[in-house]
């Protein structure tokens, strides 16, 4: 009831209808004596440092919950347990530097998650399951220079992003960011902008307007050091063979070669999968055009034996009553 709620509200705050609003009261911790029904708890531009675990375990039934502009470096990985309904949490202007995947679980209907304007370095990829039902997500102006593109896709219902003030570094480990923005805008998604600060060619470029082709030496770099990394694995091992003949065996390959191996060996089937299909695509082209061209001969051959026809039946009706008229 009203009455209950008023009683519940602690003096720090104001409380109106399951919406305790504490803004700017220079608190340092979580208020207490909060009412279990209290639905939007409104705590930005304080001076909290740290948030304990199970900090909110009085109001299980929060929806909104704002702790922007305050001073927080540390969350317990478990500050937010018990939260199951909470659906908009914003952690604006902190100073946290790293997010522990462990703190949405308990959270099955986050829909709004607000990081940024913190110090950021990145963002675990194992928090995906967490975030499958997020519709907005800011990031913006962090120290993310990379994100995991696992966790990107995970995020199947957003539809606001805010990216922009980081220090993204636009090398080959960005591609796969790159192109999940291609198909997160063609759905009709909103994005700020993604600007490269690192290397140095590709600085103040914007990500999404960044060419195919300047990341192709991505592509023949790895190659390159794929196989001068097999030959040279290689190269020891067949030198370990000739210093070391008695040896009953040799050691087995290094995981990292054999999959490299197996990698290049599945490449190989694929495109060798690819040529014969193309060449069974040619074959039949082949045949099937000499199949028209006979038909056309057979068919202009017929047309002809026809047209011959015609003429010896018109040349008889001609004779019948010249012969006639003779008689």
């Amino acid at each position: 009831s009203p009455l209950s709620l008023a009683r519940a509200c602690p003096k720090e705050c104001s409380c109106n209808n399951k919406v305790v609003d504490c803004r700017g009261r220079g608190l340092y911790d979580i208020p207490r004596r909060l009412h279990p029904e209290t639905q939007e708890l409104y705590l930005q531009d304080n001076r909290i440092r740290g948030i304990v675990s199970m900090a909110f375990r009085e109001i299980p039934l929060v929806r909104i919950l704002d702790l922007s502009n305050n001073s927080i470096t540390s969350i317990s990985p478990t500050a937010l347990l018990g939260l199951r309904t909470l659906q908009r949490l914003s952690l604006a202007h902190n100073s946290l530097r790293e997010f522990d995947r462990r703190l949405l679980i308990p959270i099955h209907s986050l829909s709004r998650l607000d990081l940024s304007h913190n110090s950021l370095g990145g963002l675990p990829g194992a928090m995906g399951d967490s975030l499958k039902n997020l519709s907005f997500l800011g990031l913006a102006y962090n120290r993310l220079t990379r994100l995991d593109r696992t966790l990107m896709e995970a995020m199947t219902l957003l539809d606001g992003l805010t990216l922009q003030g980081n220090p993204w570094r636009c090398d080959c480990q960005l591609i796969g960011l790159k192109l999940w923005l291609e198909t997160y805008v063609f759905k009709g998604g909103a994005i700020d902008e993604v600007l490269c600060s690192q290397p140095e060619e590709m600085k103040n470029k914007d990500l999404q307007k960044v060419p195919y082709e300047l990341f192709h030496a991505c592509m023949a770099t790895s190659y390159h050091y794929l196989f001068a990394n097999i030959h040279h694995l290689e190269s020891e091992r067949l030198l370990r063979g000739h210093t070391h003949e008695c040896e009953p065996k040799q050691k087995q390959r290094p995981v990292n070669l054999r999959h490299a191996i197996a990698t290049v060996i599945i490449t190989g089937v694929v495109c060798g999968i690819v040529c014969l299909m193309m060449l069974a695509a040619a074959v039949y082209g082949c045949a099937y055009a000499a199949i028209m061209a006979k038909y056309q001969r057979e068919l202009k051959k017929n047309e002809e034996l026809a047209a011959t026809k015609g003429a010896d039946h018109a040349t008889a009706d001609d004779k019948e009553p010249l012969e006639n008229a003779i008689a």
